[in-house]
């Protein structure tokens, strides 16, 4: 009975287990994507997420311990360099498998394995569409409101002034000096008084008829 034994052998025995994963790993981080079984897929996620998790840190240490498993310098620098870059927002879940249906021959279930973030199909943010509702209508038309009646007050305002200043500046020609005079606008005054009382004259009538009399 199999009780506590998660691990997958791969019918194979420990020392080529571990050379069959260190090659595959380093194949998929040169590569972004390489066509396995199912049951060997499973088992390198498991291998080498925590190797990618230890590439975001760059030392000297991390990269022998990176090395260590791999045993591929390319790999390591492609890891450290590039790889890290690109997933370094990314907690975890670094790798994605594809079912592609069943091999010929044996009847293996078939899958791809790949690196999350270079697969431009799945990583296209979709635009989140904007909800309406009730609330934002009522909303929206209380705003309009309140703008249509700030636009009378300030138009109102605007035609007080207008009507309170004075006339505008007139601009006419001169024919004799030929040149432009401007004539400033003249304030409203009030109408001329006019005197209206019998103007008093100190001259002399010519003809008396008092004189003429005599």
């Amino acid at each position: 009975m199999r009780h506590a034994k998660k691990n997958n052998h791969l019918g194979r025995t420990a020392a080529h287990r571990e050379a069959m994963l260190s090659n595959m790993a380093a194949s998929l981080l040169l590569h972004k994507r390489i066509t396995t079984t199912l049951a060997k897929a499973k088992e390198l996620r498991k291998y080498i997420e925590p190797l990618i998790t230890r590439g975001k840190e760059d030392t000297t240490h991390s990269r022998r311990i990176v090395f260590s498993y791999l045993q591929n310098k390319f790999a390591v620098s492609e890891l450290f360099r590039e790889i890290s870059q690109k997933i370094g927002n990314r907690p975890g879940g670094y790798t994605r498998i594809l079912k592609t249906g069943f091999r010929k021959g044996d009847n293996a279930e078939m899958c791809i394995i790949e690196l999350v973030d270079y697969n431009e199909t799945y990583t296209v943010e979709e635009k989140k569409k904007a909800t309406k509702t009730r609330r934002g209508r009522t909303k929206t038309k209380t705003e309009q409101s309140e703008k249509t009646h700030k636009e009378t007050v300030v138009q109102d305002e605007i035609s007080y002034e207008t009507s309170n200043t004075a006339s505008p500046i007139v601009e006419i020609k001169d024919p004799i000096v030929n040149e432009v005079v401007i004539e400033e606008p003249v304030a409203d005054l009030a109408p001329p008084v006019i005197d209206e009382t019998p103007s008093i004259t100190n001259e002399i009538p010519t003809e008396d008829p008092l004189l003429n009399e005599q």
